[in-house]
């Protein structure tokens, strides 16, 4: 079972790597044509998506998984005909009253053509809403090749559209090249949208991923069989909560940034600037949220088969302790590949003077992936509540994080708030579980490789070397060093899994 875990875990972290990796190119293109303040209106209205999703969905997802990982096929398909047609009534309702209140909101918010980004972002939502259980399925049934081929796909094609859009039909408008086709373009391309074809090439990403489940759709049956829906939205309503406090811990800090940062606090720019710049040098972060993400794939259907076993503690122990040596060896090797990665991925130096909030963002996006590897705890024991109560405790941290150390440490500030509520959620959801679901995780074990791993890193990051090729080589020499000590140190236990 552990192998099947770590292959699945393989496929759809190869699959998440190569996306964001494609993705990124997303932000090389975003601060390539728009200013900081510019790229901090996608990163507001992108923060404020996290939001949305948790309330679209209302945690019918991993009811979802409760419900139908070891049910009959008919019986799956009945759950799944219902989460169904209850999201696509509730989408259809919440995003009309977006659509048509879209001017009253983009007055709100203050920004150009926001009510167009409104109008757009109220279809997304209800595409994207739509995707979850067909993508949820493939989860269940282990079609984890076609889940990440369709991933993939669509980041290539909304890559390929913001290319389209904000570079090939820009630069064509304004005559540098291919002039034969100027009024075809200007029948499709408004130059006063700007950066804002970023959210129309997203929308238009999600409607062809759509069709491809067409099959999917055309086979569902709608069924409100309101004694079964009782049963998903008393374990699924916690998971709003969750879902509002993720998006609190997750995005609030860019939004409290932009409203909390002191006036001249930096030289360079004014809050909205600082919030560009960080959430940009944040996106270099995300290195460690993709293992977490492919993990949880692969991780969240297996925790639901797997939970009702006799052994399934210790097996949860076993998963949790090669989880945590995976995330510090990846710390290590971001902090250590940072300099040229950051170059690569974001490019403009005036986004660099952020750089040192990245090892502080990697350490708590450590915690956030030890947390939901923790989790198991009460979602297997239907204690979906607990879960809400943990992450509005983070949430509160997350805001009273920001409200103190906002005004003294700038975006600096921000990162260690995030770094103090995904640390404190870790460690609750640990008491709680052990009290609820004990699980004989080797804390001692996990510690070491912590306080080792940010040790290394520490040392690596404050390395001065001028010389690149100089700088890359012993970096990278220590993260070599420091993988071969592992693979070392837990020989006899790898070699038992490779060969089960």
């Amino acid at each position: 079972m552990l192998k099947r875990l770590m292959s699945d875990t393989v496929l759809y972290g190869m699959s998440t790597v190569l996306a964001r990796l494609i993705n990124y190119t997303l932000v090389r293109i975003h601060t390539g044509v728009a200013a900081p303040d510019g790229y901090g209106i996608i990163s507001i209205f992108y923060a404020y998506m996290i939001l949305f999703n948790a309330l679209y969905t209302y945690g019918m997802e991993t009811s979802f998984f409760r419900f139908a990982t070891k049910a009959s096929k008919e019986e799956q398909e009945r759950v799944f005909n219902n989460i169904m047609t209850s999201l696509m009534l509730t989408s259809v309702f919440f995003s009309s009253l977006l659509y048509f209140n879209a001017e009253a909101i983009g007055l709100w918010m203050g920004y150009d053509n926001s009510a167009l980004y409104v109008q757009w972002f109220a279809m997304l939502l209800t595409v994207d809403t739509l995707l979850v259980l067909p993508f949820a399925k493939l989860r269940i049934e282990q079609k984890a090749l076609r889940f990440a081929t369709l991933k993939v796909t669509e980041v290539i094609i909304t890559v390929g559209l913001n290319i389209f859009f904000l570079i090939l039909c820009r630069d064509i408008h304004e005559g540098k090249y291919l002039q034969e086709w100027k009024s075809v373009v200007d029948l499709i391309y408004d130059p006063s949208l700007g950066i804002g074809y970023a959210f129309l090439a997203n929308l238009l990403a999600k409607v062809l991923i759509f069709i491809t489940f067409f099959k999917q759709f055309i086979t569902w049956r709608p069924q409100l069989d309101w004694k079964r829906l009782q049963q998903y939205y008393r374990y699924g309503f916690p998971l709003i909560l969750i879902g509002v406090a993720f998006f609190v811990n997750e995005a609030s800090d860019k939004i409290l940034l932009e409203k909390w940062l002191p006036e001249g606090f930096y030289e360079q720019g004014d809050s909205t600037y600082a919030m560009g710049v960080y959430a940009a040098c944040y996106k270099l972060s995300i290195f460690i949220t993709l293992g977490v993400t492919a993990y949880k794939y692969a991780a969240e259907p297996f925790f639901y088969a797997q939970a009702g076993q006799k052994d399934s503690p210790r097996l949860f122990a076993r998963v949790m302790k090669y989880f945590v040596i995976f995330l510090m060896m990846m710390v290590v090797g971001v902090v250590a590949n940072l300099d040229w990665l950051a170059g690569l991925l974001i490019g403009k130096e005036e986004y660099l003077v952020g750089l040192s909030v990245v090892p502080i963002l990697l350490m708590a996006n450590v915690f956030l992936g030890v947390y939901y590897n923790l989790s198991v705890w009460f979602k297997v024991t239907d204690r979906t509540k607990f879960g809400a109560f943990l992450s509005l405790g983070g949430a509160m941290i997350t805001v009273l994080g920001n409200y103190f150390l906002i005004p003294i440490l700038g975006y600096h500030g921000s990162a260690i708030a995030t770094l103090a509520c995904y640390g404190s959620m870790m460690i609750a959801s640990y008491w709680f579980g052990q009290k609820y679901y004990p699980v004989p995780y080797q804390v001692g074990n996990a510690l070491l490789y912590v306080f080792s791993g940010v040790l290394v890193a520490y040392v690596v990051f404050n390395l001065e070397i001028m010389h690149f090729w100089t700088s890359f080589f012993v970096k990278n020499s220590i993260l070599m060093a420091f993988v071969l000590l592992i693979l070392f140190l837990e020989r006899q236990e790898l070699r038992k899994v490779v060969n089960k």
